[in-house]
């Protein structure tokens, strides 16, 4: 049974740093892709960052390009979200998502929700 296991966020003022953490129950390398995805209030769910488990690679929504990192820590089968020069439109719930596998590209898929499989219960991250 594989479970992804959200930690951190919480509550900071803008321009401030926060990070979030997601454990998985199983290694990385058994998934393709990790991403994180948010919800604000009374928005869709949006794809964040992901991170391609296979080659490193990293894909970022354009709005958080050059303040949010992704990384892996294999040893630890964690995913972690460095969110820097936070905004108050970073507020939402931050989901960590996992897939074994897409239906295309990476690239091309990796802001899609529904090509993930595996889903942690969310931590709140609130930006005043």
């Amino acid at each position: 049974h594989v479970q992804l296991v959200e930690s951190g966020g919480g509550s900071v003022t803008a321009g401030g740093s926060l990070s979030v953490s997601c454990a998985a129950s199983t290694s990385t390398y058994a998934y393709a892709c990790m991403g994180w995805f948010r919800q604000g209030p009374g928005k869709e769910r949006e794809g964040v960052a992901a991170i391609d488990t296979g080659d490193g690679s990293t894909y970022y929504l354009n709005s958080v390009e050059g303040r949010f990192t992704i990384s892996q820590d294999n040893s630890k089968n964690t995913v972690t979200l460095q969110m820097n020069s936070l905004k108050p439109e970073d507020t939402a719930m931050y989901y960590c998502a996992a897939t074994r596998a897409f239906g295309g590209t990476t690239y091309a898929n990796w802001k899609e929700a529904e090509e993930y499989t595996y889903w942690g219960q969310g931590t709140q991250v609130t930006v005043s």
